[in-house]
């Protein structure tokens, strides 16, 4: 049967709608099931139209969902029901908790293009089905806790141009395959357990960028084919078993900016051609075994910033060429046998910040010139040969932070100038030379100086007592020289072991067993002396005994009177309770397996005494309260709410119970609430780790731990994520500080006081500054005119945070100057002459140079967040691109 044109294409159209009808549908009950599943709180509240959803973008025509993007939603359950949204090109499910194996069935997603499934908690091994995606260009299986063999079946995503699976426990070799993937531009596995040999034509058939494989048990040698086409831009190969040489084809890569190659175990000389990589800003190939002299071609590296040639076997003298290295930053060639003078041309290098020359065979003099490289904030230069005296113009080099001098041939005496390094903090070691004279009173006016070490050398003379003024000392060692007299009473000193004092023995006094008392003998004028002396003792004694045994007996007095009166007191308030118990308004527990184990009137008690108060905040009283169930409760009574309770209360109650269902794993949500009278009670989980700022301020919990910068990287993570979601669900935090930022027993950060915003004025969900004035110190300045909360004034108190996270310093503190606070301490380094790495908590941007790149890249993001305008100022969203591309600078695609 023949049909007219026209019918046929009715046919078609009718084909087509039927289609359309059936893909929609289709999704639409696909895009509920997970809505149901994944439990998204404010996600899907549109269900006639799922393409507006967060996250979502559907097809032109709106007949099925082509990008699905749930990315740090701290999403958990089964996701398994992605795999049938068939036209779904770009899946994206990182920084969520995802377990489990990951599902087989996206291997189904026939179209898909961009799939990310890195930081979950997916395990077992890659499923090999992934391997039937063959438009699947980009895949991310990065951080998650997958094991065995990287599956062959992958080797069929032949237009794959991003590989990554690092961060695993993957095993095996990196198989063959992996070079025959012609598209390949990045491919990274790095923290691994993978082992074998790296495929020896890897990069020879693709135009490879990236290849990061460090920390694995990779042997054998550096592949030549990664160089072939000269299209690799970073090599990280570091922490491997790596053998032979550096391929002299490195030199065809001329836009190669970064690469790491240290502790392997490599042989030979670094190539000539190494001069020739004129992008090349790091070059890192410590603990190695290569050899020869440092070739002068680097100098032709006009961007390098970061040489770090340490324990090698190097030898020679240091190229003169070198000093054409405008850019360089870090020069670090210790553990190696190299000779000759400390090169006077490496002083031209105006932005060098550290120069170690430790543990080689330097010799001669140290220049007088050694701190006209301005921005020196690290000079170690011990154990060498190095000889003559210590110049005075050491005491311009006024950025030092570490100056290490210890185990050389240097003589004369301490100079008076290095007082002058009034940053001087992680130490001053000068141990092991033959310095002689008295030690410089100067040295005082170091109080930042942590490690002091004089050991081992001819210093004579007292102690002088301005040594008092280094009051930042936790170590200190004087031992070995011809020190005399008294020691001074000065509590680093007495702290310190004998051994720190030892053999000085003229040297007397704590905490040295030596008595500084005179010798006399039993004739003489000495023992008319010391008779004397004796009856002076036993009078002054006497009185004493008859004025201290008085004075305690009037002190057990008073302590029993008032003991016995605030006794009385507790007793009357306990029994005005027990007899009047307030009368409860309203209470509830959101939490069911929590409503049999807190008891509301016990509660209410526990807040009537000082004695369980934890902390007194902005808009809030807190207090610990243990439960009759054995239940420890953190209890938060608020300040200047009897308006709202009265005139709000079943709008305030709910939204209590609104946030109580709040569920983000870095927010602190009520688990109930009491309102009795015109005060309210809200229940919270009590959280043993206190605050970030105890945490950073606090000195006596200082001195139990002290936090490392990932730990701090990761409160900071964790804070921008609370607030990301606070402000995605439409709540403005009222009072973002420190102190409102709560610790679990791991250090995970909750953000607190969230429901502030929601109770000062549960019709809006905001409040005027006129009542509401914030954290001092957080406040951003157009607060002061707008009178209204906002998020990019959230924003700008995050970026207080961070400040406070990176130099450990208070918000407001007098040291900054009058009308000075942290942020423009901070803001106002350039103006001073700092640079940005004076600013920083030294204990730990001082640890390593992976740290410090973290925590500058950190001061960035705080800088942009606490800028005047706050139009200038980055949304919160945006805050989690702190997360991967700083924790190193190869992770994701290498930022």
């Amino acid at each position: 049967m023949a049909f007219s044109p026209w019918f046929s294409l009715f046919l078609l159209g009718f084909l087509y709608r039927t289609q359309l009808v059936v893909a929609q549908k289709d999704d639409r009950s696909t895009m509920l099931a997970l809505k149901e599943e994944l439990s998204v709180p404010g996600w899907g509240s549109n269900e006639s139209d799922y393409c507006t959803w967060a996250g979502v973008h559907c097809s032109s025509n709106g007949s099925s969902v082509e990008m699905l993007n749930l990315s740090h939603f701290e999403l958990r359950g089964n996701i398994s029901l992605a795999s049938e949204l068939k036209a779904l090109k770009w899946l994206d499910l990182s920084y969520n908790n995802f377990n489990g194996p990951i599902p087989p069935a996206f291997g189904n997603l026939s179209q898909l293009e961009f799939l990310d499934l890195s930081w979950n908690k997916f395990g077992s091994s890659i499923p090999p089905e992934l391997g039937n995606i063959r438009s699947l260009r980009s895949l991310n299986l990065s951080n998650n806790f997958l094991v065995g063999r990287i599956p062959d079946d992958l080797q069929n995503l032949k237009g794959i141009h991003d590989l990554q699976i690092s961060g695993n426990k993957l095993n095996g070799s990196i198989p063959k395959w992996v070079a025959n993937l012609s598209n390949l531009k990045v491919f990274t596995a790095y923290e691994n357990e993978l082992s074998g040999k790296i495929p020896e034509n890897l990069g020879s058939s693709s135009e490879l960028q990236l290849l990061n494989l460090h920390s694995n048990y990779l042997e054998g040698p550096i592949p030549k084919a990664i160089f072939a086409l000269g299209k690799l831009e970073v090599l990280v190969l570091t922490m491997n078993k790596l053998t032979g040489n550096v391929p002299e084809l490195v030199g065809n890569c001329k836009g190669l900016s970064s690469i790491r190659i240290g502790n392997n175990r490599l042989i030979g000389n670094i190539p000539k051609a190494i001069g020739n990589v004129s992008s090349l800003t790091y070059f890192e190939a410590d603990y190695n075994n290569l050899s020869g002299e440092i070739v002068p071609e680097f100098s032709r590296c006009s961007n390098l910033t970061l040489l770090n040639l340490a324990f090698n076997g190097f030898t020679g003298m240091i190229p003169p060429e070198l000093g054409e290295l405008m850019n360089l930053q870090e020069f670090i060639v210790s553990g190696n046998s190299l000779f000759g003078d400390i090169p006077k041309s490496l002083l031209r290098c105006k932005n060098l910040n550290k120069l170690d020359l430790s543990n080689n065979r330097f010799n001669g003099t140290i220049p007088q010139d050694i701190c006209n490289t301005a921005r020196l904030q690290f000079l170690l230069l011990s154990q060498n040969s190095i000889r003559g005296e210590i110049p005075h113009e050491i005491g311009n080099c006024v950025k030092l932070l570490e100056l290490q001098m210890g185990s050389n041939y240097l003589t004369g005496s301490i100079p008076p100038e290095i007082g002058w390094i009034k940053n001087l903090q992680i130490a001053l070691n000068l141990s092991f030379n033959h310095l002689h004279g008295p030690l410089p009173s100067e040295l005082g006016k170091l109080d930042k100086l942590v490690s002091l070490d004089v050991s081992n050398n001819q210093l004579s003379g007292n102690i002088p007592s301005a040594l008092k003024g280094m009051m930042s000392l936790i170590e200190v060692n004087f031992s070995n020289n011809l020190l005399t007299g008294q020691l001074p009473t000065f509590a680093p000193f007495q702290k310190s072991p004998q051994s720190s004092f030892s053999g000085n023995k003229g040297l007397c006094g704590e905490p040295l067993n030596s008595s500084c008392g005179g010798s006399f003998g039993p004739s003489g004028e000495g023992y008319h002396h010391k008779v004397s002396y004796k009856i002076v003792l036993v009078v002054i004694g006497s009185g004493l005994t008859v004025f201290v045994s008085v004075t305690i007996v009037v002190v057990l007095f008073m302590m029993r009177e008032k003991q016995e009166k605030a006794a009385k007191l507790a007793a009357g308030i306990a029994d005005d309770v027990t007899a009047n118990p307030p009368l409860i308004i309203a209470g509830n527990v959101f939490v069911e397996n929590l409503r049999q184990a807190i008891d509301f009137d016990a509660t209410v008690k526990t807040t009537l005494k000082d004695s369980n108060k934890l902390s007194t905040g902005t808009f809030s009283t807190v207090y610990k309260a243990v439960m009759p169930s054995g239940l420890i409760l953190s209890v938060k009574r608020l300040k200047s709410i009897d308006k709202a309770v009265i005139h709000h209360q079943n709008k305030m109650i709910r939204e209590l119970e609104r946030l109580g269902k709040l569920c983000h794993e870095n927010l602190m949500r009520p688990v109930g609430f009491i309102i009795y009278e015109d005060i309210v009670l809200l229940l919270h989980e009590y959280l043993p780790g206190g605050t970030l700022a105890q945490l950073l301020h606090d000195s006596s919990l200082k001195a139990e731990y002290e936090p490392d910068w990932p730990t701090r990287f990761s409160i900071a993570i964790g804070v921008a994520q609370g607030l990301s979601f606070l402000h995605h669900v439409a709540i403005i935090h009222l009072d973002i500080s420190s102190g409102n930022i709560l610790l679990d027993a791991n250090s995970k950060p909750l953000v607190g006081e969230v429901e502030i915003s929601r109770l000062l004025d549960p019709s809006k969900g905001t409040a005027s500054i006129s009542a509401v004035a914030g954290s001092f110190g957080y406040i951003p300045p157009e607060y002061a005119y707008t009178m209204q909360v906002t998020a990019p004034g959230n924003v700008y108190s995050y970026g207080v945070v961070l400040l406070e996270i990176l130099t450990t310093r208070l918000p407001v503190d007098e040291a900054f100057g009058e009308g000075i606070d942290l942020v423009k301490w901070v803001h106002g380094a350039p103006a001073r002459g700092e640079t940005p790495e004076q600013i920083l908590d030294a204990r730990l941007s001082t640890v390593s140079f992976a740290w410090r790149k973290e925590m500058l890249a950190v001061l960035k993001v705080a800088l942009l967040c606490t800028d005047s305008t706050p139009a200038k100022r980055p949304k919160m969203k945006k805050k989690y691109q702190l997360n991967s591309p700083l924790s190193s600078s190869i992770k994701g695609r290498g930022s």
